[in-house]
Protein backbone atom coordinates (compact mmCIF):
# COMPACT_ATOMS: atom_id res chain seq x y z
CA UNK A 1 0.00 0.00 0.00
CA UNK A 2 1.17 3.55 -0.76
CA UNK A 3 1.92 5.69 2.24
CA UNK A 4 -0.77 8.24 3.01
CA UNK A 5 -1.26 11.39 5.06
CA UNK A 6 -4.37 11.47 7.24
CA UNK A 7 -5.87 14.94 7.70
CA UNK A 8 -8.72 15.16 10.17
CA UNK A 9 -11.01 18.15 9.83
CA UNK A 10 -10.29 18.05 6.09
CA UNK A 11 -13.45 19.99 5.21
CA UNK A 12 -12.54 22.66 7.75
CA UNK A 13 -10.83 25.93 6.97
CA UNK A 14 -7.16 25.05 7.55
CA UNK A 15 -7.69 21.38 6.73
CA UNK A 16 -9.06 22.20 3.29
CA UNK A 17 -6.24 24.57 2.37
CA UNK A 18 -3.57 22.16 3.61
CA UNK A 19 -5.11 19.14 1.86
CA UNK A 20 -5.40 21.06 -1.42
CA UNK A 21 -1.75 22.14 -1.29
CA UNK A 22 -0.51 18.60 -0.58
CA UNK A 23 -2.81 17.04 -3.20
CA UNK A 24 -1.45 19.43 -5.82
CA UNK A 25 2.00 18.06 -5.00
CA UNK A 26 0.79 14.52 -5.72
CA UNK A 27 0.64 13.21 -2.15
CA UNK A 28 -2.01 10.68 -1.11
CA UNK A 29 -4.42 12.30 1.33
CA UNK A 30 -7.13 10.65 3.41
CA UNK A 31 -9.60 13.19 4.75
CA UNK A 32 -11.91 12.76 7.74
CA UNK A 33 -14.60 15.22 8.80
CA UNK A 34 -17.97 14.94 10.54
CA UNK A 35 -19.37 17.95 8.62
CA UNK A 36 -21.08 19.25 11.75
CA UNK A 37 -23.34 22.30 11.67
CA UNK A 38 -21.34 24.58 13.99
CA UNK A 39 -21.33 26.88 10.97
CA UNK A 40 -22.72 26.73 7.42
CA UNK A 41 -22.38 23.13 6.21
CA UNK A 42 -22.65 24.30 2.60
CA UNK A 43 -19.31 26.04 2.96
CA UNK A 44 -17.76 22.79 4.20
CA UNK A 45 -19.32 20.94 1.27
CA UNK A 46 -17.89 23.52 -1.13
CA UNK A 47 -14.39 22.90 0.24
CA UNK A 48 -14.90 19.15 0.12
CA UNK A 49 -16.19 19.18 -3.46
CA UNK A 50 -12.95 20.84 -4.58
CA UNK A 51 -10.84 18.22 -2.80
CA UNK A 52 -12.86 15.33 -4.26
CA UNK A 53 -11.76 16.39 -7.74
CA UNK A 54 -8.30 14.98 -6.96
CA UNK A 55 -7.78 11.28 -7.67
CA UNK A 56 -5.30 11.04 -4.82
CA UNK A 57 -7.90 12.13 -2.25
CA UNK A 58 -10.28 9.85 -0.37
CA UNK A 59 -12.83 10.98 2.21
CA UNK A 60 -14.62 9.44 5.18
CA UNK A 61 -17.48 11.17 6.98
CA UNK A 62 -17.38 10.45 10.68
CA UNK A 63 -16.26 11.95 13.97
CA UNK A 64 -12.79 11.36 15.41
CA UNK A 65 -14.51 10.47 18.70
CA UNK A 66 -15.85 7.35 16.91
CA UNK A 67 -12.99 5.00 17.77
CA UNK A 68 -14.26 2.01 15.77
CA UNK A 69 -14.52 4.00 12.53
CA UNK A 70 -11.16 5.63 13.11
CA UNK A 71 -9.46 2.30 13.79
CA UNK A 72 -10.91 0.77 10.62
CA UNK A 73 -9.28 3.61 8.72
CA UNK A 74 -5.87 2.78 10.20
CA UNK A 75 -6.34 -0.93 9.52
CA UNK A 76 -7.34 -0.41 5.89
CA UNK A 77 -4.67 2.17 5.04
CA UNK A 78 -0.95 2.55 5.48
CA UNK A 79 -0.91 5.90 7.25
CA UNK A 80 2.50 7.52 7.50
CA UNK A 81 1.63 11.00 8.81
CA UNK A 82 -1.33 12.19 10.90
CA UNK A 83 -2.31 15.87 10.91
CA UNK A 84 -5.12 16.35 13.41
CA UNK A 85 -7.03 19.55 12.64
CA UNK A 86 -10.44 18.26 13.71
CA UNK A 87 -11.75 20.02 16.78
CA UNK A 88 -14.73 21.89 18.08
CA UNK A 89 -13.62 25.48 17.55
CA UNK A 90 -14.68 28.76 19.12
CA UNK A 91 -13.88 30.37 22.45
CA UNK A 92 -17.30 31.88 23.18
CA UNK A 93 -19.21 28.80 22.02
CA UNK A 94 -17.30 26.70 24.57
CA UNK A 95 -18.84 28.73 27.38
CA UNK A 96 -22.35 27.78 26.24
CA UNK A 97 -21.76 24.22 24.99
CA UNK A 98 -18.92 22.62 26.97
CA UNK A 99 -19.86 18.99 26.32
CA UNK A 100 -19.08 19.09 22.59
CA UNK A 101 -15.56 20.29 23.38
CA UNK A 102 -14.91 17.36 25.68
CA UNK A 103 -16.25 14.92 23.08
CA UNK A 104 -14.25 16.20 20.13
CA UNK A 105 -11.19 17.88 21.60
CA UNK A 106 -10.48 15.47 24.45
CA UNK A 107 -12.00 12.08 23.57
CA UNK A 108 -11.36 12.55 19.86
CA UNK A 109 -7.73 13.48 20.42
CA UNK A 110 -7.28 10.58 22.83
CA UNK A 111 -8.43 8.27 20.00
CA UNK A 112 -5.86 9.83 17.66
CA UNK A 113 -3.08 9.22 20.18
CA UNK A 114 -4.17 5.64 20.86
CA UNK A 115 -4.23 4.80 17.16
CA UNK A 116 -0.81 6.38 16.61
CA UNK A 117 0.43 4.16 19.43
CA UNK A 118 -1.20 1.02 18.06
CA UNK A 119 -0.37 1.73 14.41
CA UNK A 120 2.91 3.71 14.60
CA UNK A 121 3.25 6.77 12.38
CA UNK A 122 6.30 8.78 11.39
CA UNK A 123 4.93 12.08 12.67
CA UNK A 124 1.80 13.32 14.44
CA UNK A 125 1.05 17.02 13.98
CA UNK A 126 -1.96 18.52 15.73
CA UNK A 127 -3.67 21.88 16.12
CA UNK A 128 -3.23 23.66 19.40
CA UNK A 129 -4.04 27.34 19.79
CA UNK A 130 -2.70 30.70 20.91
CA UNK A 131 -5.58 30.64 23.42
CA UNK A 132 -3.45 28.42 25.70
CA UNK A 133 -1.52 31.56 26.70
CA UNK A 134 -4.66 32.88 28.42
CA UNK A 135 -4.24 36.37 29.83
CA UNK A 136 -0.45 36.15 29.65
CA UNK A 137 0.98 39.66 30.01
CA UNK A 138 4.51 38.77 28.86
CA UNK A 139 4.91 39.48 25.16
CA UNK A 140 5.66 38.15 22.68
CA UNK A 141 4.29 34.73 23.67
CA UNK A 142 7.02 32.09 23.72
CA UNK A 143 6.56 28.33 23.75
CA UNK A 144 8.36 28.14 27.12
CA UNK A 145 5.89 30.52 28.81
CA UNK A 146 3.70 29.36 31.69
CA UNK A 147 0.33 28.33 30.21
CA UNK A 148 -1.63 26.89 33.14
CA UNK A 149 -4.24 29.66 33.41
CA UNK A 150 -6.66 29.23 30.47
CA UNK A 151 -9.60 31.64 30.38
CA UNK A 152 -11.94 29.41 28.33
CA UNK A 153 -12.78 25.73 28.14
CA UNK A 154 -11.63 25.73 24.52
CA UNK A 155 -8.19 26.87 25.66
CA UNK A 156 -8.20 24.24 28.42
CA UNK A 157 -8.90 21.46 25.91
CA UNK A 158 -6.04 22.62 23.70
CA UNK A 159 -3.64 22.72 26.65
CA UNK A 160 -4.89 19.24 27.56
CA UNK A 161 -4.04 18.05 24.05
CA UNK A 162 -0.46 19.23 24.54
CA UNK A 163 -0.19 17.42 27.88
CA UNK A 164 -1.67 14.23 26.44
CA UNK A 165 0.69 14.33 23.45
CA UNK A 166 3.66 14.87 25.75
CA UNK A 167 2.71 11.81 27.80
CA UNK A 168 2.19 9.58 24.76
CA UNK A 169 5.46 10.76 23.24
CA UNK A 170 7.23 9.94 26.49
CA UNK A 171 5.63 6.52 26.99
CA UNK A 172 5.23 5.26 23.43
CA UNK A 173 7.85 7.18 21.41
CA UNK A 174 5.31 8.96 19.18
CA UNK A 175 6.98 11.92 17.43
CA UNK A 176 4.49 14.77 17.93
CA UNK A 177 4.35 18.46 17.09
CA UNK A 178 1.70 20.77 18.54
CA UNK A 179 0.93 23.88 16.49
CA UNK A 180 -0.24 26.98 18.32
CA UNK A 181 -2.15 28.88 15.64
CA UNK A 182 -2.69 32.64 15.95
CA UNK A 183 -5.99 34.07 14.56
CA UNK A 184 -6.00 32.45 11.12
CA UNK A 185 -7.95 34.17 8.32
CA UNK A 186 -8.40 33.93 4.55
CA UNK A 187 -10.65 32.73 1.69
CA UNK A 188 -13.16 29.97 2.48
CA UNK A 189 -12.65 30.82 6.13
CA UNK A 190 -14.83 30.27 9.19
CA UNK A 191 -18.01 32.39 9.36
CA UNK A 192 -17.73 32.57 13.16
CA UNK A 193 -14.47 34.50 12.95
CA UNK A 194 -14.67 38.28 13.31
CA UNK A 195 -13.48 39.27 9.84
CA UNK A 196 -16.04 36.94 8.21
CA UNK A 197 -18.95 37.89 10.46
CA UNK A 198 -18.10 41.60 10.04
CA UNK A 199 -18.33 41.14 6.27
CA UNK A 200 -21.66 39.31 6.60
CA UNK A 201 -23.01 42.13 8.73
CA UNK A 202 -21.94 44.74 6.20
CA UNK A 203 -23.99 43.09 3.47
CA UNK A 204 -26.95 42.74 5.85
CA UNK A 205 -26.62 46.44 6.76
CA UNK A 206 -26.07 45.53 10.42
CA UNK A 207 -23.60 47.04 12.90
CA UNK A 208 -20.47 45.12 13.83
CA UNK A 209 -19.81 44.63 17.53
CA UNK A 210 -16.35 45.65 18.71
CA UNK A 211 -15.52 44.34 22.16
CA UNK A 212 -13.17 47.04 23.44
CA UNK A 213 -15.67 49.49 25.00
CA UNK A 214 -14.60 52.04 22.41
CA UNK A 215 -11.31 52.54 24.27
CA UNK A 216 -8.87 53.10 21.40
CA UNK A 217 -5.94 53.70 23.76
CA UNK A 218 -6.48 50.22 25.19
CA UNK A 219 -7.58 48.48 21.99
CA UNK A 220 -7.46 44.72 21.46
CA UNK A 221 -4.45 43.38 19.58
CA UNK A 222 -4.42 40.22 17.47
CA UNK A 223 -1.63 38.42 15.65
CA UNK A 224 -3.60 37.86 12.44
CA UNK A 225 -2.10 35.05 10.33
CA UNK A 226 -2.99 34.41 6.70
CA UNK A 227 -3.97 30.81 5.98
CA UNK A 228 -1.37 30.22 3.24
CA UNK A 229 1.37 31.03 5.74
CA UNK A 230 -0.09 28.48 8.16
CA UNK A 231 -0.18 25.86 5.39
CA UNK A 232 3.42 26.50 4.37
CA UNK A 233 4.55 26.18 7.97
CA UNK A 234 2.79 22.83 8.39
CA UNK A 235 4.04 21.56 5.04
CA UNK A 236 7.65 22.31 5.94
CA UNK A 237 7.28 20.61 9.32
CA UNK A 238 5.82 17.33 8.03
CA UNK A 239 9.19 15.77 7.26
CA UNK A 240 10.92 17.09 10.39
CA UNK A 241 9.56 14.96 13.26
CA UNK A 242 11.17 15.66 16.65
CA UNK A 243 12.99 12.33 16.76
CA UNK A 244 16.08 13.88 18.36
CA UNK A 245 14.02 15.08 21.36
CA UNK A 246 13.48 13.19 24.61
CA UNK A 247 10.55 12.83 24.67
CA UNK A 248 9.88 13.15 20.94
CA UNK A 249 7.60 16.12 21.51
CA UNK A 250 7.48 19.86 20.80
CA UNK A 251 5.06 22.76 20.49
CA UNK A 252 5.51 25.64 18.05
CA UNK A 253 3.89 29.01 17.54
CA UNK A 254 2.66 29.77 14.02
CA UNK A 255 1.72 33.43 13.99
CA UNK A 256 2.47 36.58 12.05
CA UNK A 257 4.76 37.99 14.78
CA UNK A 258 3.18 41.37 14.07
CA UNK A 259 0.08 42.07 16.19
CA UNK A 260 -2.33 44.70 14.90
CA UNK A 261 -4.88 46.75 16.79
CA UNK A 262 -8.39 45.48 16.16
CA UNK A 263 -9.39 48.88 14.80
CA UNK A 264 -6.48 48.80 12.34
CA UNK A 265 -7.68 45.39 11.19
CA UNK A 266 -11.24 46.71 10.78
CA UNK A 267 -9.98 49.64 8.71
CA UNK A 268 -8.01 47.20 6.56
CA UNK A 269 -11.19 45.15 6.06
CA UNK A 270 -13.08 48.29 4.99
CA UNK A 271 -10.33 49.04 2.47
CA UNK A 272 -10.38 45.45 1.19
CA UNK A 273 -14.16 45.54 0.72
CA UNK A 274 -13.85 48.88 -1.06
CA UNK A 275 -11.31 47.30 -3.42
CA UNK A 276 -13.44 44.21 -4.12
CA UNK A 277 -16.67 46.17 -4.65
CA UNK A 278 -15.20 49.15 -6.45
CA UNK A 279 -16.78 51.66 -4.08
CA UNK A 280 -16.06 53.11 -0.67
CA UNK A 281 -17.14 50.96 2.28
CA UNK A 282 -17.55 51.93 5.94
CA UNK A 283 -18.76 49.44 8.51
CA UNK A 284 -21.39 50.45 11.07
CA UNK A 285 -19.71 50.07 14.47
CA UNK A 286 -21.15 49.30 17.91
CA UNK A 287 -18.73 49.24 20.85
CA UNK A 288 -19.32 46.66 23.61
CA UNK A 289 -17.57 45.36 26.76
CA UNK A 290 -14.99 42.59 26.43
CA UNK A 291 -16.64 39.15 26.37
CA UNK A 292 -15.81 36.39 28.90
CA UNK A 293 -13.06 34.13 27.56
CA UNK A 294 -11.56 36.81 25.30
CA UNK A 295 -7.95 37.91 25.82
CA UNK A 296 -6.59 41.42 25.35
CA UNK A 297 -3.59 40.64 23.16
CA UNK A 298 -2.07 37.78 21.18
CA UNK A 299 1.50 38.07 19.95
CA UNK A 300 3.55 35.14 18.69
CA UNK A 301 7.27 34.71 19.05
CA UNK A 302 8.26 32.74 15.93
CA UNK A 303 11.98 32.35 16.62
CA UNK A 304 11.69 28.63 17.30
CA UNK A 305 9.77 28.04 14.07
CA UNK A 306 12.19 30.15 11.99
CA UNK A 307 15.21 28.31 13.38
CA UNK A 308 13.66 24.94 12.59
CA UNK A 309 12.28 25.50 9.08
CA UNK A 310 13.67 28.85 7.91
CA UNK A 311 10.22 30.37 7.55
CA UNK A 312 7.76 32.55 9.42
CA UNK A 313 4.33 33.87 8.39
CA UNK A 314 4.73 37.12 6.48
CA UNK A 315 1.53 38.07 4.59
CA UNK A 316 0.44 41.64 5.52
CA UNK A 317 -3.19 41.99 6.57
CA UNK A 318 -4.16 44.29 3.70
CA UNK A 319 -2.96 41.74 1.14
CA UNK A 320 -4.59 38.82 2.95
CA UNK A 321 -7.91 40.60 3.46
CA UNK A 322 -8.19 41.59 -0.20
CA UNK A 323 -7.80 37.90 -1.10
CA UNK A 324 -10.58 37.11 1.37
CA UNK A 325 -12.99 39.82 0.20
CA UNK A 326 -12.36 39.01 -3.48
CA UNK A 327 -13.30 35.39 -2.73
CA UNK A 328 -16.29 36.40 -0.58
CA UNK A 329 -17.79 38.65 -3.25
CA UNK A 330 -17.37 35.99 -5.95
CA UNK A 331 -18.68 33.13 -3.79
CA UNK A 332 -21.77 34.82 -2.38
CA UNK A 333 -22.63 36.43 -5.68
CA UNK A 334 -23.21 32.84 -6.86
CA UNK A 335 -25.10 31.46 -3.88
CA UNK A 336 -27.12 34.35 -2.42
CA UNK A 337 -29.93 36.16 -4.26
CA UNK A 338 -29.73 39.07 -1.82
CA UNK A 339 -26.15 39.65 -2.86
CA UNK A 340 -27.07 39.64 -6.54
CA UNK A 341 -29.67 42.29 -5.77
CA UNK A 342 -27.18 44.28 -3.74
CA UNK A 343 -24.53 44.16 -6.46
CA UNK A 344 -26.97 45.67 -8.97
Amino acid sequence: MNKSILITGAAGFIGYHLAKKLLEKGLNIIGVDNLNDYYDVNLKKTRLSELLQFENFSFKKFDISDLASMESLFIQNSIDIVINLAAQAGVRYSIENPSVYIQSNIIGFYNILELCRKYPVRHLLYASSSSVYGANKKIPFEETDFVDNPVSLYAATKKSNELMAHTYSHLYKIPSTGLRFFTVYGPLGRPDMAYFSFTNKFFNNEPIQIFNNGNFDNDLYRDFTYVDDIVEGIERLIDIPPVDHNPMYRVLNIGNNNPEKLMVFINALENALSHSLGKEVELIKEFCPLKPGDVHKTYASTEKLEKLIGFKPKTPIQEGLVKFTDWYVKYYRKVNLWFIKFSK
